[in-house]
């Protein structure tokens, strides 16, 4: 699963799309590299400008009436999008109190609480935001990906499979399940699973960033530059393909308590 990562140089934005694996963080050597599972972020394709204008427009309502649950919503995601994970959480914390049975706003409050680190804290509110007898396969696939952060992958998967079986063959959570493979060191299952969430088009240019690099993490490295190129201008290719060159160079050198780690997904 939307997203933590460092850029690299590029002539455009597009080939920004591998950047997100370049977060290293604690792991095993047999999976350095492997971004993990998304957590649900804004979507970060708006230009910094919109978000920008909401933080204004919604922080002036917020402000004027905290009970204001829509633009507190609005103000929240404004703020993560921006990088003020800690206010976001402290304003939806403060609306989360006052409507401890909202769904949306329990489930807002999960992720903010994820995507700021305080996983524990994010599983408790995130399981209050859906019920067994309704489960919403978004929550399902961001408690997935706060376990993953964990290191908790087979019950991340757990949530993963429960969440196809709302939603089969939804891309972002066969990407989530994916990743989670990986990190398991179970790279075939990564790789199929990856591969048929790239098989949905449009295809999420992250999706196939990170088929690359569990195809490449096996050895095959012709295979993954091609997968690399696909879509993209020459110049962008390039630059992608010399920056999974790089991870995976740096995956057989780094010390072996070093992984990459990564988000993507949808809000």
């Amino acid at each position: 699963m939307r997203l933590i990562g460092s850029r690299f140089a590029r002539p455009s934005a597009t080939a920004a799309v591998v950047a997100v694996l370049a977060v290293a963080t604690a792991g095993c050597q047999a999976t350095q590299g492997i971004p993990t599972a998304a957590l649900p972020t804004p979507a970060t394709d708006r230009p910094d400008s919109d978000w920008r204008h909401d933080l204004a427009v919604y922080g002036q309502q917020y402000r004027a009436n905290p009970g204001n649950v829509d633009a507190a919503l609005h103000y929240a995601q404004a703020l993560r999008a921006t990088g003020q994970r800690a206010q976001a959480v402290a304003v939806l914390e403060r609306v989360s109190l006052a409507n401890p049975r909202d769904k949306a706003v329990l489930g807002a409050y999960g992720r903010a609480l994820a995507e700021a680190g305080n996983f524990d804290q994010a599983l408790d509110v995130l399981g209050r935001a859906h019920s067994p007898d309704q489960p919403d396969w978004r929550i399902l696939s961001a408690q997935g990906a706060v376990l993953d952060q964990m290191g908790r992958h087979a019950d991340a998967q757990r949530y993963y499979l429960t969440a196809l079986k709302i939603v089969p063959e939804e891309p972002s959570v066969l990407s989530n399940l994916g990743l989670s493979y990986a990190l398991a060191k179970d790279l075939p299952d990564a790789e199929t699973t990856l591969r048929r969430a790239a098989a949905h088009p449009p295809v999420n240019p992250r999706v196939r960033q990170n088929l690359a690099l569990v195809v490449g993490l096996q050895g095959r490295l012709a295979e993954a530059e091609t997968i690399v190129r696909a879509d993209l201008p020459p110049e962008e290719a390039a630059a992608n393909v010399a920056y999974l060159r790089q991870m995976l160079a740096h995956r057989d050198a780094a010390p072996a308590d070093r992984i990459a780690r990564a988000k993507t997904g949808a809000t």
